[in-house]
């Protein structure tokens, strides 16, 4: 069996736990649930295939569904738009016609660094694959951490936030922001199971964090598109941001994150502080 059938017998299987028999409008039945969730042939019944379809996709076979039963799959197994883009690239792992993308160095235009450079007041950065840092203003460097002043190998936001001791003492809700990334890294893995510097981070990060271990295999997916991260910053104290990301024109695989504030609330004096530290010239030692 190849790797990527793997990948998703271990999604279906996993997602299927999940599910709250409760609610997905099965008729009654006093059999006694030895495991959680819905059984397969419960997830067969709701998404209009045969239990034998359905247990051979769980094992991995060599299955290409049409669009209409992965569909079908994502209402039955209550996935969110993160659980069914993930499903779809899993299945598509599967078809024999699958192209495969050359390996790319990313790297943003000058115009996006100098966009960058230009939002003084407001942390901003550029995620690309598997959250490499792709750019970073000098505010959210203030903010974070200076990515820049990293080997380029080590530029990336889930390496940092995993590996990264003052990452752990930086973020209040650390283990919500992990964790977050983390299953974020696993939608990442879905669409380019071949690209080896996602693979190798993989490989990395298994090693050298046992809590990415335990969260990987649980095998759930995150789409970042906006949120908050709750921060207890060394410079100023306790500062809450909100983020909102922006799609790139020309460039699907990577994003803007901008960082803001409430207005008059102390994380935007917090922040409104940071911004003048970063303005000030310092004198040289």
């Amino acid at each position: 069996m190849v790797a990527a059938n793997r990948e998703l017998a271990d999604f279906l299987r996993r997602a299927r736990a999940q599910c709250d028999p409760s609610r997905a409008g099965l008729p009654p039945d006093t059999r006694v649930r030895r495991v959680p969730g819905l059984r397969r042939e419960e997830v067969a019944r709701l998404a209009g295939v045969s239990a034998d379809y359905y247990a051979r996709l769980e094992q991995g076979r060599h299955i290409t569904p049409s669009s209409a039963v992965v569909e079908a799959l994502a209402e039955a197994l209550e996935l969110d738009a993160a659980g069914r883009a993930h499903l779809d690239d899993l299945i598509g792992t599967t078809a024999v016609h699958r192209r495969r993308r050359p390996p790319t160095v990313q790297r943003l235009r000058p115009g996006l660094h100098q966009l960058l450079d230009s939002m003084e007041g407001t942390p901003a950065l550029v995620l690309g694959r598997r959250a490499d840092v792709l750019g970073i203003n000098r505010l959210a460097k203030a903010l974070f951490t200076d990515f820049d002043a990293l080997p380029p190998a080590r530029r990336n936001y889930t390496r940092w936030l995993l590996l990264a001791p003052e990452a752990r003492t930086l973020f209040v809700d650390w283990e919500r922001q992990a964790r977050a990334a983390v299953e974020s890294l696993r939608l990442d893995g879905g669409r380019t199971p071949d690209d080896r510097p996602t693979q190798d981070l993989i490989t990395e990060l298994k090693e050298n964090s046992t809590e990415f271990g335990r969260w990987w295999q649980q095998h759930r997916v995150h789409q970042r598109t906006y949120g908050s991260k709750r921060l207890l910053h060394p410079l100023v104290g306790e500062i809450t941001v909100q983020y909102e990301t922006f799609a790139l024109p020309g460039d699907t695989e990577a994003a803007v994150f901008v960082y803001s504030t409430e207005a008059g609330s102390p994380s935007r004096h917090a922040l409104d502080l940071l911004t003048s530290w970063t303005l000030t010239p310092r004198s040289e030692s």
